[in-house]
């Protein structure tokens, strides 16, 4: 089953990326348009966009899925429920490219909210309470902007039309609600603390939720209201609040010993990168660096994916020990797309992060979001080659007789990712991005990115020779590896406001009680006695009773 909808989804890949080098020839765009309704004054109308942005991230959502979904045939096996995981995954892919072909906000709504609620079902799909408690933090952080985005609609209702391509004079109105429903689903602060947590999904899934669907709809929304950073406003703030969560997802990568949750902040740092550039109004650099992330990160997962399942579980990198002994082309698939994350020459990153850090670099003048980018960006190189130290290069078999094997299944989508990411970076530059803004820059900052991993090498080396001391350090590496306390801020605290100050809470647990079912229950418990009296005695009973009432009536 899950080889058969794998070979589908490959072939629609195929289709439309055929179909995306004929509209890139041709310069065309086809809106497909279908009248269902017309409501007071309003025309409610169903949409499918297909230009060259649709087509290409359409290609890439179905070409990782059917990577996911034929990985997933080894990779699930043993799970009872394989059957109802394939589903789901085939169900949380359609409600992406339903996203991805909607310019219109009623069709947005139901590929949103579906990319919501079936990734609530794929958190918890091995149902412990770790699982529940992640997928519960990840569901309402969603919500949060599924919210936005409806009263979003509520604004749009006043002018008559749900058509993205008539908001430019609306966005002012309901830009700060766009904005909010981006950053939930791309978990930018303060709303980062779901990504993480949503890593208690089986491996396939976080494969496919971190890199193409659930995280970047954020991003393909904004990409297609990107008239919104026309405002000054919205872009300074995006520009803020982006490059503190590349800073913030940074630093815990390097302090987390989680193998899944390294990748999932290097996905939070990325996509933090890319909010950034989108902020400074370009969105095709942003798509550009959107798309070759989705294909090296997918790679990096099913590659943790298999290592986690050779050493049957094991999570913890410290016990990942020399993995290239065991596979060595394994191990270079992880390189390359660690290559590939920070930028290496010539590798599918390069391509879009390079260029992204040289506008950055030319067109900001702030020093603070300059700092922070190129902290971030050392940052980035060095969790890289620490992951890679951890589990591809240290020590020997910590856990040996744990290991597993693995058979073709899992090992051909991590080599064909692997043979897009060398060469969809230079291939999608030269058909069909260009890039037309001149950039000046001096020999120095030119080279700047290439010194900074010389530098980060060196860094990496010097961090983790040096051992922290003293109390001080300690309260500092704890704040910075628990993402600045993000979960705690967005989750328990409220709670514990909640149930200690909430009317609705105390009456909960007294009035409401007492005069709902527990005062009926204390009622029957304190009165059996005469009830069972009464029942015992029936016919003396009703004979008392009539006696009663006759009396009453006679003193009336």
């Amino acid at each position: 089953m899950f080889f058969k909808w794998g070979y589908y989804l490959l072939m629609n890949s195929i289709m439309f990326l055929f179909l995306f080098f004929y509209l890139i020839y041709t310069n065309e765009v086809v809106v497909i348009e279908i009248f269902l309704m017309s409501f007071l004054h309003l025309d409610v109308k169903m949409y499918f966009l297909f230009d060259w942005i649709s087509l290409s991230f359409m290609f890439v959502v179905m070409f990782i899925s059917a990577m996911v979904i034929i990985y997933s045939h080894e990779y699930m096996k043993e799970e009872s429920e394989k059957i109802y995981f394939c589903y789901m995954v085939l169900l949380f892919v359609f409600s992406m490219l339903l996203l991805i072909v909607s310019p219109n906000m009623i069709m947005i709504i139901l590929g949103w909210d579906g990319l919501g609620l079936v990734s609530y079902c794929l958190v918890i799909f091995y149902q412990s309470i770790n699982s529940f408690n992640s997928g519960m933090i990840t569901v309402l952080m969603n919500r949060v902007g599924d919210v936005t985005v409806m009263m979003s609609v509520i604004f749009l209702l006043n002018y008559g039309s749900m058509d993205m391509s008539s908001v430019k004079e609306m966005i002012k109105i309901c830009g700060i609600f766009i904005l909010i429903s981006g950053m939930t689903k791309s978990a930018q602060i303060p709303f980062s603390a779901w990504l993480p947590a949503a890593m208690a999904a089986p491996t396939p899934v976080s494969s496919l939720v971190h890199s193409s669907t659930l995280v970047t709809a954020g991003i393909y929304l904004l990409i297609r209201f990107s008239v919104l950073f026309e405002m000054k406003f919205y872009s300074s703030i995006l520009m803020f609040l982006s490059s503190m969560t590349m800073f913030m997802a940074g630093m815990g990568a390097n302090l987390e010993m989680d193998f899944k949750k390294i990748i999932a902040f290097s996905t939070l740092s990325q996509l933090g990168m890319i909010m950034l550039i989108l902020s400074l109004g370009k969105m095709e650099l942003a798509f550009f660096h959107l798309l070759i992330h989705a294909l090296f990160k997918s790679m990096l997962f099913l590659c943790a994916g298999l290592v986690i399942h050779t050493f049957s579980g094991i999570q913890d990198i410290r016990y990942l020990g020399s993995f290239f002994s065991f596979s060595p082309l394994i191990s270079g698939c992880m390189g390359l797309s660690s290559l590939s994350l920070f930028g290496f020459p010539f590798v599918g990153g390069f391509y879009s992060k390079d260029l992204i850090l040289e506008f950055i670099y030319m067109n900001i003048n702030n020093m603070f979001v300059i700092m922070i980018v190129i902290v971030s960006t050392s940052l980035t190189m060095i969790y890289c080659m620490r992951m890679m130290y951890y589990i591809v290069w240290k020590g020997v078999f910590t856990q040996s007789f744990f290991l597993k094997s693995f058979n073709y299944f899992m090992l051909f989508p991590i080599y064909f990712l692997s043979f897009m990411v060398l060469i969809f970076g230079n291939l999608f530059s030269w058909v069909s991005f260009s890039y037309e803004d001149l950039l000046i820059l001096s020999n120095f900052s030119k080279f700047f990115n290439l010194i900074l991993i010389m530098i980060s090498f060196y860094l990496f080396y010097l961090m983790y020779m040096i051992k922290m001391k003293g109390y001080m350090m300690k309260n500092i590496y704890f704040f910075l590896s628990k993402m600045w306390f993000m979960s705690f801020l967005s989750s328990m605290i409220f709670l514990k406001f909640f149930k200690k100050y909430s009317i609705l809470s105390e009456n909960d647990w007294k009035w409401v009680e007492e005069m709902g079912p527990g005062g009926v229950y204390y009622f029957f418990k304190k009165n059996s006695f005469f009830f069972t009296w009464l029942s015992n005695n029936f016919l003396s009973s009703l004979i008392l009773l009539y006696v009663m009432m006759l009396v009453i009536f006679m003193f009336m």
